[in-house]
């Protein structure tokens, strides 16, 4: 049976790890101390919000603070956060087995990319984790929204296949990942709205001013990727580019019309919001910062982005609350900002 690591072991990486084990792989996590005590203790209860449950006992986790639990592995699922990729690259360089397999599951559009750079001649594979996952007391992970883990296709991944199967996953494969990854970075840009909301996902949605907003960071990263020649692919029921308009509905109409992105569990808040409750250091850089890159590239920018960036820094050290109207008014002068800007150099016509 493949020795599956999962080399992260936060939300996301406890509940793919969990679930994988509940199905019978031999899973080992690698984390920080605090969670690896708690699941010596509890072990893992991964929930489903259809209602579906798994247990995995204490006694059967095998944790470990040390990433040479790696060593072993056949298939490496990285997890950590996207600030800590460089660090985990350089780790698994130095560990991972010459043939193991490499999956990044995490957030942003580079960090497959830093992987790669430091595992020369492994099978290194962009993923994507369309869901959000919930703490749920000691050991306990709630998969709060729909979706199936999403994975670059190789045959590489062969091996693996039924343990995924057996976990309960529909694993969907992708012979180009970029896409995909777009598509999910467009819905995380609500990630730092709904951080600066300090409000759970199900609330700050069903209010338009923030929704406003949220359809304004993607109107701008839309126009950036058309301009890239990307086209995002459809995660959603509906296209990504009708999505900025169906936020902008009236709540009446949009309660009515987006049943499925309103159906969250209650208490389910975006990762960027716990991470600004817990004082840590939140991945805007590598969401709304990524679409400000993008623009950079192109020679442009991208205001609103750059200016939800630049909020959630500042909320990372000195916490506030915003209203939606409060926000949209920040968001709407960066934006308006912006046009001034570039309505003033097209009439000045090329230097």
């Amino acid at each position: 049976m493949a020795r599956i690591c999962i080399y992260g072991a936060g939300a996301i990486g406890c509940y793919l790890g969990g679930r994988l084990a509940a199905g019978g792989a031999k899973v080992a996590f690698i984390g920080r101390r605090g969670i690896g005590e708690e699941l010596r203790q509890h072990g893992l209860t991964l929930t489903h919000y259809d209602g579906r449950n798994w247990h995995v006992p204490p006694e059967t986790v095998a944790f470990s603070t040390e990433p040479d639990a790696a060593a072993s592995a056949d298939l490496i699922l990285v997890t950590v956060k996207s600030g800590s990729t460089v660090q985990a690259a350089a780790e698994l360089a130095a560990l991972a087995a010459p043939n193991a397999v490499v999956i990044s599951f995490q957030n942003g559009i580079g960090n497959v990319d830093v992987l790669r750079a430091a595992l020369p001649g492994r099978s290194v594979l962009a993923g994507m984790v369309p869901f959000n996952v919930i703490r749920r007391g000691p050991g306990g992970f709630h998969q709060a929204s729909e979706g199936e883990p999403e994975v670059e296709d190789a045959a590489a991944l062969a091996p693996f296949l039924a343990d995924f199967t057996s976990a309960g996953f529909a694993l969907r494969r992708h012979r180009d990942m970029l896409p995909v990854q777009w598509a999910k970075l467009l819905l995380n840009l609500n990630n730092a709205v709904n951080a600066l909301s300090a409000l759970p996902l199900q609330q700050e949605l069903a209010q338009r001013a923030y929704r406003r907003c949220l359809a304004l960071a993607q109107a701008e990263a839309l126009a950036l990727l058309k301009q890239a020649g990307i086209q995002p692919a459809r995660l959603t029921p509906l296209p990504a580019g009708w999505i900025p308009a169906l936020l902008r509905l009236p709540d009446a109409l949009f309660a009515r019309f987006a049943r499925k992105m309103l159906a969250i569990d209650p208490s389910a808040r975006s990762s960027m919001a716990d991470d600004l409750a817990a004082g840590r250091r939140t991945e805007v850089d590598w969401i709304n910062g990524e679409v400000v890159r993008l623009a950079q590239r192109l020679g442009g920018s991208a205001a609103v982005n750059e200016r939800l960036t630049a909020l959630v820094h500042q909320a990372e050290h000195s916490p506030r609350r915003w209203s939606g109207d409060a926000l949209l008014a920040e968001l709407g002068d960066a934006s308006s900002s912006l046009r001034g800007i570039r309505r003033r150099d097209d009439r000045a016509g090329p230097h």
